[in-house]
């Protein structure tokens, strides 16, 4: 694409940041579209992430994306919240106002959501869910769940304080079907529907990897990972050789990626486009 100096810039601010696709699917659904805009990696952590906010606010952007480690401690840094994002405690998403400000928004519960009940047949208000991992993503898949009547969702993190607070936010601001469940106690697993990895756990450096010993696993549940880069991490590896069915993160990818792109222009989304882009970039790392 050529950039000139009416092009809309949009980052991703994370980190680690080289197994993302999202650049490629968003500057695909820009081209697709017709939109004048950049999509482009940067990679940095909570020690400077308010410098480089503070700096955006400044330059050509039309906001920017916001993954781990950063989804929660972002908030210090906004303006406004909208009140999804504001009850979910976390942010990927970030919109430039005309006039300089900064509002969060989260569009991965809604991606997750859209994946889980389109992909993966899932009915949230018949279900129990064990997540592991209680930063953004996990913040975001649980809050979702529990706005759509999930009957039970348990949460675990290795860092509890996380989990807690987690378990709190939702059983005040959602609805009392949360419990906290110690790092490293698996005996809840064998009682859900649903089993999720939002911890990280699996991708970057520690592929391989898995949150939970693969004996827990039953064929009758549904193993969700929200990493979609390898697209079948150990955790689902595991599960898919117990015979349960596995669904990664690209959907909850791409349909989060969508709505982001209607939040910075205020137009519809070209999701297939954006589809064809992931699959072929799938299609290239095998």
């Amino acid at each position: 694409m050529k950039v000139d100096i009416n092009t809309k810039m949009i980052t991703l601010l994370g980190n680690p940041l080289k197994q993302s696709f999202a650049a490629r699917m968003q500057n695909a659904g820009y081209e697709a579209a017709g939109l004048n805009m950049l999509y482009f990696y940067t990679e940095v952590d909570k020690d400077h992430l308010g410098d480089v906010v503070n700096g955006l606010r400044y330059m050509n952007f039309a906001g920017f994306a916001v993954t781990k480690p950063n989804k929660v401690r972002v908030l210090r840094y906004l303006d406004e919240l909208d009140p999804l994002c504001e009850k979910m405690g976390a942010s990927n998403t970030v919109v430039k106002t005309a006039d300089g400000k900064l509002i969060g928004y989260n569009t991965d519960g809604v991606g997750f959501y859209t994946s889980l009940v389109e992909d993966g047949g899932v009915k949230a208000s018949e279900c129990t869910f064990f997540c592991f991992g209680a930063g953004g993503a996990g913040r975001a898949m649980c809050s979702v769940l529990a706005y759509h009547g999930a009957k039970k969702i348990y949460i675990t993190d290795f860092y509890e304080p996380c989990a807690q607070s987690l378990v709190e936010d939702i059983n005040t601001n959602f609805a009392p079907v949360a419990e906290l469940v110690h790092h490293g106690d698996f005996s809840k697993v064998a009682e859900c529907d649903v089993v999720m990895n939002a911890s990280g756990v699996g991708m970057g450096h520690s592929i391989g990897e898995t949150p939970m010993p693969e004996e827990y696993i039953k064929p009758t549940q549904l193993y969700f990972d929200a990493c979609y880069n390898p697209d079948k991490t150990q955790f689902l590896l595991n599960a898919e050789a117990h015979g349960a069915k596995i669904l990664n993160g690209l959907g909850m990818s791409l349909y989060q990626g969508a709505a982001q792109i209607e939040l910075w222009t205020g137009g519809k989304a070209p999701v297939e486009a954006m589809r064809q882009e992931l699959l072929a970039i799938l299609a290239e790392s095998k």
